[in-house]
C-alpha cells in the first residue's frame, strides 16, 4: 500500500497488509514521512531506502490514528500484528520469529532449531553446527546468482558445502543447469551416487586407440589437488577423492609412450 504525494495514504481504510507481511497497520517513514505498509512496499516506490530502526510512528489501518509503534491500536484495539519486535519494528503473522543480535535483525525460528555462527555472522539450522565451513562474513556478501542481498532477505539462504551462501531459490534454479558453486567451482551438492555413475560408463566407453594411452595433469575442484590421469572425453576422475569435477590443469595431453 502506497502513500499519495503528499504523505497521506490511499483511501483503502481497513485493508490489512500487503504481499510482503500481515499487519493492521502502515509505518511512517522517517526519511519522507509518507505512509506504506512496510520497508519493502517504501522501497519499491521510492528513490531511497527506509531505515526500519528509525521507524517512530504507525497509522492504524482501521481508525487511521497515527501514534508511536506498537503492538496494538491505543485508539480501537487493532492487533497490529500477532508479532512484533520493538527494534526492528516488525508486524507480522506469528511464523515463530525471534530477534538475533547478533544478526541485527529478526529470523524466522523456531528459535531453539538455529544457532548463531560469529564466524559467518549468520544464524544457521542446528543439524549444521560444527558441520559446516565457515567463510567469515559470509552473510554480508550478495547472492553471486541474483546479486541482490542475503543478510537481510526474506529468502532463506543456503548454504553450499564450500561455505557460500545463496538464496534458496537461485540455489534450486542452479540445479537445473549444474551442479558447482558459481564462486569456487566447488560441488554444491553430493556427488558420489553421480560419481559411480560416471565410473560405470566410462568403463562402458572405451577411447579411440590413439587417445588409450594418453594422460593429462588436471586440478580437482572438490579437493584443490591436482593427479595425472588417462584422458577421458566422459570425464577425468581425481585421484585424491575420486570426483569427477575436475578441470585439465596446463596443456595438451601427453602419450604415455612419449613420457
Amino acid at each position: 500500500m502506497a502513500a499519495t504525494e503528499d504523505g497521506v495514504r490511499s483511501p483503502e481504510r481497513g485493508r490489512r497488509g500487503c504481499e510482503h507481511y500481515d499487519r493492521g497497520c502502515l509505518l511512517k517513514a522517517p526519511c519522507c514521512d509518507k505512509l506504506y505498509t512496510c520497508r519493502l512496499c517504501h522501497d519499491n516506490n521510492e528513490d531511497h531506502q527506509l531505515n526500519r530502526f528509525k521507524v517512530k510512528e504507525v497509522q492504524c489501518i482501521n481508525c487511521e490514528k497515527i501514534q508511536r509503534a506498537q503492538q496494538t491500536c491505543e485508539e480501537c484495539s487493532t492487533l497490529f500484528g500477532e508479532y512484533y519486535c520493538s527494534i526492528c519494528h516488525l508486524f507480522d503473522k506469528d511464523k515463530k520469529q525471534y530477534h538475533c543480535e547478533n544478526c541485527g535483525i529478526c529470523r524466522i525460528g523456531p528459535k531453539e532449531d538455529f544457532f548463531h555462527c560469529l564466524k559467518c555472522n549468520l544464524c544457521l539450522a542446528m543439524n549444521l553446527r560444527g558441520k559446516h565451513k565457515c567463510i567469515e562474513n559470509v552473510s554480508r556478501q550478495n547472492c553471486p546468482i541474483c546479486l541482490e542481498d542475503i543478510h537481510t532477505s526474506r529468502v532463506v539462504a543456503h548454504v553450499l558445502p564450500c561455505g557460500h551462501l545463496l538464496h534458496r531459490t537461485c540455489y534450486e534454479e542452479l540445479l537445473k543447469e549444474g551442479y558447482r558453486c558459481p564462486l569456487c567451482m566447488h560441488s554444491a551438492l553430493d556427488m558420489s551416487r553421480y560419481w559411480r555413475q560416471l565410473d560405470n560408463e566410462v568403463a562402458q566407453t572405451p577411447m579411440p586407440s590413439e587417445y588409450q594411452n594418453v594422460t593429462v595433469d588436471i586440478l580437482c575442484n572438490d579437493c584443490n589437488e591436482r593427479s595425472t590421469v588417462q584422458f577421458h572425453i566422459l570425464g577425468m576422475k581425481c585421484k585424491h577423492c575420486d570426483s569427477y569435477n575436475t578441470a585439465q590443469d596446463g596443456g595438451r595431453g601427453v602419450s604415455v609412450d612419449q613420457q
